[in-house]
């Protein structure tokens, strides 16, 4: 039986085996905004530790306005994050709130905003990620896409929304069996896939 069949084997009938945190701890400096992010923030420390990750730099596709965002600059270096940044703003108002973003996030010296689609983004950036967090349009295509590149390109893509849509779920699955690389779910707050790139890892660090 190959690595693939072993990976759809464990995936049978929409499985994903269970992340279960050692501990929960609350980063020191988060913006007080409104996210459906909150409470997952407590175990980025656990993910980081757990597989031994660098904390050098993060990208993440879907900003929003920014908690998940700033969680994240509590633990690596740099952060990079990429939006349309078109949805309602914090007021209610539709349209552009990269700079009510911008503004949130003001106070946080290692994040850099990029106004782009993830589509654009993807063709042009070659850089390798230490972790990449996907959290776009709840579809399957897209977040397959974006998700795909993500796991090619960093060592650790986390995946909101695994509980709460179908498609997120199953793109997640589909590139885990895609890369060969192990796939956790954490089943709280709609839901948290961890895709981790362990064979990687380990070749790009034989000392690890």
């Amino acid at each position: 039986m190959d690595a693939e069949q072993i990976i759809k084997r464990t995936f049978t009938k929409n499985y994903i085996p269970v992340y279960k945190p050692a501990k929960l701890l609350r980063p020191e400096n988060l913006p007080d905004v409104i996210s459906a992010w909150k409470g997952l923030e407590l175990i980025i420390e656990d993910i980081l530790d757990g597989f031994d990750l660098e904390r050098i730099s993060c990208i993440e596709f879907g900003v929003g306005f920014g908690f998940s965002t700033a969680a994240f600059s509590n633990y690596f270096e740099k952060v990079t994050g990429v939006d349309t940044f078109e949805a309602k703003s914090l007021t209610g108002e539709k349209g552009d709130h990269y700079e009510e973003t911008k503004a949130i996030l003001s106070a946080y010296k290692n994040i850099q905003l990029f106004k782009s689609d993830y589509r654009d983004w993807i063709k042009k950036d070659q850089s390798r990620y230490s972790f990449a967090h996907i959290d776009i349009v709840h579809q399957y295509e897209e977040t397959y896409e974006c998700g795909l590149w993500a796991a090619r390109h960093s060592d650790c893509t986390v995946f909101h929304d695994t509980e709460s849509f179908p498609e997120v779920r199953q793109a997640t699955i589909d590139i885990a069996i895609q890369t060969g690389q192990s796939l956790y779910n954490y089943p709280h707050l709609n839901g948290l896939g961890i895709l981790v790139d362990k064979v990687g890892i380990l070749e790009r660090n034989p000392f690890k």
